[in-house]
């Protein structure tokens, strides 16, 4: 019992998969299957990303399935394996197979929205909507190495020197928001310790194709959310989402940086929920 008060984010269940590894995930509430997403970075996980947000779609009658991706958080960190965006994918459905899960939305934020976008090609028969946040796959990666917030998260990620919390919050606030009040000092200390875990083959080996020729065979609903002032993702990435998936309701949210589902959680929580139910 002290060992988990003691662990940085909380601690839910296991799926060992069929590839020989095992992921970590968070399973609340009956209902209609939506699965999270999240994002890369230091001590990313899908708790520290979307706190603010399951908990309501579980209050609204929804099943909210919040995995940590291979090489992050709680799941394993092999450090002799290239992650490449097929293997992303692969390790989310073979978790969704293990628990029994054949039906479900998916919600991703940056490469956990390409990894959504993935899903949807791979498994359009289990896919029913998609819900992406500035979705990594619709770039090259020259495209992302030019962006200021790319550059100082491979910076950090690769100093080669000690973080402390007090840079990791400053790294937080240049690269993700556009308010600094929504970096508080939780987040970065939930972060800062899972970062811990990490190693850095995730970060080195990072590979994620450029989707956007095959956008249009997803068919399925889907919402995209894009922060106008975001430092991580080009904006050209806008146009090539909206021309290329099509059946896409897109919303553009101003004073919003990479972080949509914090920066704007409200708003985030009640347009997933009317997109749910309607869209």
């Amino acid at each position: 019992m002290d060992d988990r008060r003691a662990k940085p984010v909380p601690e839910g269940r296991y799926a060992t998969l069929p590839n020989g590894y095992r992921i970590h995930y968070l399973d609340e509430g009956q209902g209609p299957v939506v699965v999270f997403l999240h994002g890369s970075g230091n001590g990313a996980c899908g708790y520290s990303n979307f706190k603010g947000n399951y908990p309501y779609l579980v209050a609204n009658g929804y099943r909210c399935i919040v995995p940590d991706l291979i090489g992050y958080g709680y799941s394993d960190k092999p450090a002799d394996v290239e992650y490449a965006l097929s293997f992303f994918v692969e390790c989310v459905q073979q978790t969704l197979d293990a628990i029994g899960v054949e039906q479900y939305t998916l919600v991703g934020n940056s490469l956990g929205g390409a990894i959504a976008l993935g899903l949807a090609l791979d498994h359009p028969q289990s896919v029913e909507r998609l819900v992406l946040m500035a979705p990594g796959g619709l770039n090259d990666l020259p495209d992302y190495l030019a962006m200021p917030g790319m550059q100082a998260m491979f910076g950090l990620f690769n100093s080669g020197t000690p973080v402390s919390e007090a840079r990791l919050k400053e790294f937080f606030i240049k690269a993700f928001v556009v308010d600094p009040a929504c970096v508080d000092d939780a987040l970065v200390h939930e972060r800062y310790e899972l970062m811990k875990l990490q190693n850095p083959q995730v970060i080195k080996t990072m590979k994620v194709p450029n989707l956007v020729e095959r956008l249009g065979e997803i068919k399925c609903p889907a919402l995209g959310l894009w922060g106008i002032h975001d430092r991580m993702m080009p904006e050209s990435g806008i146009l090539r989402l909206a021309k290329g998936l099509p059946n896409l309701r897109l919303v553009l949210v101003p004073n919003c940086g990479h972080w949509v589902m914090i920066e704007h959680r409200d708003l985030f929580n009640r347009l997933v929920l009317d997109f749910l139910k309607n869209g």
